[in-house]
């Protein structure tokens, strides 16, 4: 990136995320680093300064600790069952923090087991895991999202700050609606994830292609089956421009080949032709039903 700005501001309260002319929010930046400056950008504003709490999962007992985490708003998770409110994640959490946290609260939540194979598409280094955040790889809205497939499959809902000192809701699969693109508007900022206990509890399955071993995800399907419901929520990232959610019967392969029909958008780009991308989310959603049926 070139670092030719004015300026680099950080954040302390709410009130310093009323952004002045040529602002843009900064968050771990590994994105914004690797890029040109886009054009009108003269300064940034950091949201680390906000001390933002990365994990927050409430009960009433047993604290059960996790491994220490290097980076910023790190410590001691705090996992304490049950936890009737569900889990939530600020938007400035790493994804190494994450990473670590599921790993020590997965076996009293299974739906947390999902989040080391979606952590493990990212490809991350040790420096990158421990400075890109969840929420920056959700507002990225890229179509191969990692974060945003694993927050999709557990029925997350994105807290969004509005400029006018409201809050407003929205579940993540809508927040991305393609490319590059999502909902917020100008001088909203995504606050944190929230996973409802279902997820939490929920049983998860995962498949991932590329071209390559290490390369890029062409495919990346993720699959959740809750406790209570006899029906799997499976969605696809990577091989469509959003995230598709497909609510299908346990082990009705046909609904699922139904659903797949449907999709007339397959994403084209160097990491896999749209047919190719097509046949294979279908072998890879067929497999995470089965898993899960």
């Amino acid at each position: 990136m070139d670092l030719d700005i004015d300026g680099v501001r950080i954040a302390r309260d709410r009130a310093d995320l009323a952004l002045r002319p040529g602002e843009r929010l900064l968050a771990g930046g590994t994105f914004l680093y690797s890029e040109p400056v886009p054009a009108g950008v003269t300064a940034l504003v950091d949201l680390l300064g906000l001390g933002w709490e990365p994990w927050v999962l409430p009960g009433s007992a047993g604290v059960v600790a996790g491994p220490e985490v290097a980076g910023p708003g790190a410590g001691r998770p705090e996992v304490a069952g049950p936890a009737s409110t569900g889990l939530e994640v600020a938007a400035t959490c790493t994804i190494a923090t994450l990473r670590d946290r599921a790993a020590a609260a997965a076996g009293q939540y299974p739906g947390l087991r999902l989040v080391a194979p979606c952590v493990s598409a990212f490809q991350l280094s040790f420096k990158v895991a421990h400075t890109a955040t969840v929420g920056g790889n959700v507002c990225l809205a890229l179509p191969a999202g990692p974060m945003t497939a694993l927050l999709a499959t557990l029925d997350a809902t994105a807290e969004i700050w509005t400029p006018d000192g409201g809050t407003r809701a929205e579940p993540v699969a809508d927040l991305i609606t393609g490319p590059g693109s999502t909902t917020l508007a100008g001088g909203e900022v995504l606050r944190a994830l929230r996973v409802p206990r279902a997820g939490l509890e929920a049983r998860t399955a995962s498949r991932k292609l590329g071209l390559t071993a290490l390369g890029r995800s062409a495919v990346l399907v993720t699959g959740a089956a809750p406790a209570t419901v006899d029906t799997a929520r499976i969605v696809v990232t990577a091989s469509v421009p959003r995230p598709l959610v497909m609510h299908v019967p346990a082990g009705d392969h046909g609904a699922l080949d139904d659903a797949l029909d449907r999709v007339t958008d397959w994403y084209d780009d160097p990491h896999g032709a749209p047919d190719w991308r097509a046949a294979m989310t279908r072998r890879l959603t067929h497999e995470v039903l089965e898993e899960l049926s």
